[in-house]
C-alpha cells in the first residue's frame, strides 16, 4: 500500500487503454486498416497517453505533498504543549511519532499523546492512499472515456502522439537542465557561506591544508588552515600519471582493434579489455596498496630512492589501468563509425595504411576521441577509493610522485564523514572544494571544445 501500487495501477490501465484504442480504430473501419489516417498502434498510444499522463501528474503531486500534508494534520491534532515547541524539538517529536507508527522501537517512555498521534498518522496514511487511488482511478477512467470518443478514421493520431511525445522530451530536457542548475546553485551558495568565514585568497593560495577547527578559544594546535594548493597538486599529479598511462595505451589499442586487427582477434580482445571496466574500484585499490605500492617501494630501495608505502605514483599507475577500457572502447566505436569510403578514397590516391589512419581517420574521429579522453580525465579526478588506499590522506605540498598525497574528492569525503555542523568552515569547505572541481571540469570541457573546433576535419 504505497505509491508504487498507485503507479502499477496507472501502468495497467494505460496498457489496457492502448489495446482498447487500437481495437476501437480497427473496428471503426471494419478491419480495413488502409482507411485509417494512422496505423492502429498510434490510436492505441493516443488512448494510453490520455489515460496515463493526467494520472501520473496527479500521482506526482500526491507523492510530493503527502508527507507535508499528513505531518501538518498530525501536528494540528497534538496537544498545545507539543505544538508550542521550537521547530527543532517539534521535528524530533514528529520523528518519534513516525517511528512509533512504523513499529520501530523508540527508546525511553513516550507520552501517550504520541501513541495516539501515531495511530492518527497511520489512519491518515491509509485515508490518503485510498483518496489518491480513487482520484487516480477516476482520472484514468475519464481519460479512457474521453479519448475513446475521439477515435474516428480521419483522426490524425500519429501527429497528436508524436507532438505529445515531443513535448514530453522537451520537459525531460528541462528537468535535466534545471536539476543541473539547482546542483550548481546549491554548491555555490554553500561555498559563499564558507568564503564569508575564510578569505578566498587564503583558500586559493594557501600552502597548508588542515581543516580542523578549535572547539575552545584556548585550545592548542587546532587552528584551521584551508589552503588548497596541496590538494590541487595531489589531484593534478595523480590524474596526470593516470592519463599518461591510459591515453596512449587506450588510444593505440583502439586504433589497432579498429584498423589492423582481424575480426577474430577483435572479437576476443575487445571483451577481454572491457572486463577491466567492470572491476570494482575497491579491487583496484587492493591491487594498488598490496601489490603495486610495495613493488615500487622495493624497486626504489634497490635504486637508493626513498619511496613512500603510499605514493601518488602507485595510485596513478593503477588508476590509469582502470581508465584504459573507457578510452579504448569509446575511441574504437568512434573510429569504426568513420565511413569506409574515406579510407577507400585515401588508399585510392596512393596513401599508405598508416597515412590514412593519421591524416584521414583520426581527424574525422577527433571529437569522439577527445570526448573519451575527457571521460577518462573525469574518472581520474573523481576517483576516491584508489587514492585513499594507495596514495594516503596526507595533504603534502610536493611535486615528488614517490610521496604520499591526497586529492579533492578524498578530502570532501573526509570532511563529510560523521556528525556534521553545516555552519562550520570545516564542513562548508567540502562545498568549496566541490565548486573548484566543477570549475576545473568546466575549463577542461571548454579547452576540449576549442581543440575539436580547431583540428576537426569534416567530410561530406
Amino acid at each position: 500500500m504505497n505509491n508504487l501500487s498507485l503507479l502499477s495501477v496507472v501502468v495497467v490501465l494505460s496498457v489496457f487503454g492502448y489495446f482498447l484504442g487500437r481495437k476501437r480504430s480497427v473496428v471503426a473501419v471494419s478491419g480495413e486498416i488502409r482507411k485509417l489516417h494512422s496505423l492502429p498502434g498510434y490510436y492505441g498510444m493516443f488512448v494510453a497517453l490520455w489515460c496515463g499522463l493526467p494520472a501520473l501528474l496527479v500521482l506526482a503531486v500526491w507523492t510530493a505533498s503527502q508527507a507535508s500534508v499528513i505531518t501538518s494534520l498530525v501536528v494540528s491534532g497534538l496537544p498545545h504543549e507539543f505544538q508550542s515547541l521550537p521547530a527543532q524539538q517539534l521535528s524530533l517529536v514528529i520523528n518519534d511519532i513516525r517511528n512509533i507508527a512504523d513499529g520501530i522501537i523508540v527508546s525511553g517512555t513516550q507520552d501517550q499523546a504520541l501513541y495516539a498521534a501515531a495511530k492518527h498518522y497511520n489512519r491518515l496514511k491509509v485515508t490518503g492512499f485510498l483518496a489518491a487511488l480513487a482520484v487516480i482511478l477516476s482520472v484514468c477512467i475519464a481519460g479512457l472515456g474521453l479519448s475513446k470518443r475521439h477515435i474516428v478514421p480521419s483522426m490524425r493520431a500519429r501527429v497528436k502522439v508524436e507532438r505529445t511525445i515531443t513535448v514530453l522530451m522537451v520537459l525531460c530536457s528541462m528537468v535535466a537542465i534545471f536539476t543541473t542548475v539547482g546542483i550548481v546553485l546549491s554548491v555555490l551558495f554553500e561555498s559563499m557561506r564558507f568564503f564569508n568565514q575564510i578569505s578566498v585568497a587564503d583558500f586559493l593560495f594557501g600552502l597548508k591544508w588542515s581543516p580542523q577547527m578549535a572547539i575552545r578559544s584556548d585550545q592548542v594546535g587546532a587552528a584551521g588552515s584551508f589552503g588548497i594548493a596541496p590538494l590541487l597538486t595531489g589531484t593534478l599529479m595523480i590524474s596526470g600519471i593516470a592519463m599518461f598511462v591510459a591515453v596512449p595505451i587506450g588510444l593505440m589499442s583502439a586504433i589497432y582493434m579498429s584498423e589492423y586487427a582481424t575480426d577474430r582477434v577483435r572479437t576476443v580482445a575487445k571483451p577481454v579489455l572491457e572486463i577491466l571496466a567492470g572491476v570494482p574500484t575497491v579491487v583496484y585499490g587492493f591491487f594498488a596498496a598490496l601489490t603495486v605500492a610495495p613493488f615500487l617501494r622495493d624497486i626504489g630501495a634497490g635504486m637508493g630512492l626513498d619511496v613512500s608505502s603510499e605514493s601518488a605514483l602507485a595510485a596513478g599507475l593503477v588508476m590509469g589501468i582502470m581508465i584504459i577500457p573507457f578510452i579504448s572502447s569509446l575511441s574504437d566505436d568512434v573510429i569504426n563509425a568513420v565511413p569506409q569510403s574515406l579510407r577507400d578514397g585515401s588508399m585510392g590516391i596512393g596513401a599508405t595504411k598508416s597515412e590514412t589512419v593519421l591524416k584521414v581517420v583520426l581527424p574525422a574521429a577527433l571529437p569522439g576521441i577527445v570526448g573519451s579522453i575527457l571521460l577518462g580525465v573525469s574518472r581520474a579526478i573523481g576517483e576516491t577509493m584508489i587514492v585513499v588506499m594507495a596514495a594516503g590522506l596526507t595533504a603534502n605540498m610536493t611535486a615528488n610522485p614517490l610521496n604520499a598525497v591526497t586529492t579533492f574528492t578524498v578530502q570532501i569525503v573526509t570532511l563529510l564523514i560523521g556528525d556534521q555542523e553545516f555552519d562550520s568552515p570545516k564542513t562548508l569547505a567540502a562545498f568549496a572544494l566541490g565548486l573548484i572541481l566543477f570549475i576545473i571540469t568546466l575549463c577542461l570541457n571548454i579547452i576540449a571544445l576549442y581543440v575539436v573546433r580547431r583540428y576537426r576535419e569534416q567530410y561530406e
